[in-house]
């Protein structure tokens, strides 16, 4: 099982990021997938879930607006689209699966770091 992050990095306030999730050893689409973020000195904190099939997403509200969660279960990827970006914005994104039906199952990335700093 591998959940592999990427598309993190520095940007401005007001700038976008573009955060994939590449998935692999499990079956993808039977999994509610989901974005956390760690901030220094901070709890990892649920940002965005989307339900196996795409049909119904939610959000934090500091997020809400600004952020889009999305998923290809043909590539077996999510995404997270980041507009409008903020300082308080910056942490460290993790990807999380989280098997939908049956026993409890879930996975993480190892995360990938985003910054937004002038």
């Amino acid at each position: 099982v591998d959940l592999v992050e990427s598309g993190g990095g520095l940007v401005q306030p007001g700038g976008s990021l573009r955060l994939s999730c590449a998935a692999s050893g499990f079956t993808f689409s039977s999994f509610v997938m989901s974005w956390y973020r760690q901030a220094p000195g901070k709890e990892r904190e649920l940002v965005a879930t989307i339900t196996s099939a795409g049909g119904s997403t939610n959000y934090a509200d500091s997020v809400k607006g600004r952020f889009t969660i999305s998923r290809d279960n043909a590539k077996n990827t999510m995404y997270l689209q980041m507009n409008s970006l903020k300082p308080e914005d910056t942490a460290v994104y993790y990807c999380n699966a989280l098997r939908e039906r049956g026993a409890s199952l879930r996975y993480w990335g190892q995360g990938t770091q985003v910054t937004v700093s002038s």
